[in-house]
């Protein structure tokens, strides 16, 4: 049991669930403000145009008593594209413009030596200690190299 209360927090505390939490909020929050924009100044523009009070009474029809609307459908993908449109403007995009200008401040850090400059390295420290070059103590011998 301790063990599963373990993993669980290992989830909560890690980055991703975190990160979902807050993008759901947020998405939450983007959502009331859309339908407020959508309910006091898109709907009254739809009233005025196609003489509905509202997108989703566009488009209804009915057929053998089954009653079909279009509207209603075109509102819900309306309101999709208006919370997508507000997140990317207002959250993504500010957010990758601050992100690529810490990138500017970022030094790339240099590539590791390959494994073959790696080991002529060694071998020109280890000829160099031997013949009391640089970082070989004075009067004394240097051991061989072991392989």
């Amino acid at each position: 049991m301790k063990g599963v209360l373990n993993g669980f927090k290992e989830f909560v505390l890690r980055g991703n669930a975190i990160d979902l939490a807050v993008g759901v909020v947020i998405g939450t929050a983007f959502s009331a403000i859309i339908t407020s924009v959508v309910d006091g100044l898109i709907n009254p523009l739809i009233a005025a145009i196609f003489g509905e009070p509202d997108l989703t009474g566009v488009g209804n029809f009915e057929i053998n008593g089954a009653l079909f609307s279009l509207g209603l459908i075109l509102d819900a993908v309306f309101k999709f594209l208006c919370v997508a449109i507000a997140l990317y403007f207002f959250i993504v995009l500010p957010m990758n413009h601050l992100a690529a200008m810490r990138k500017q401040n970022v030094e790339p850090e240099p590539e590791a030596p390959a494994e073959d400059v790696l080991v002529l390295q060694e071998i020109r420290d280890l000829l160099a200690a031997q013949s009391g070059g640089p970082g070989a103590a004075p009067g004394r011998p240097t051991p061989p190299p072991t392989v």
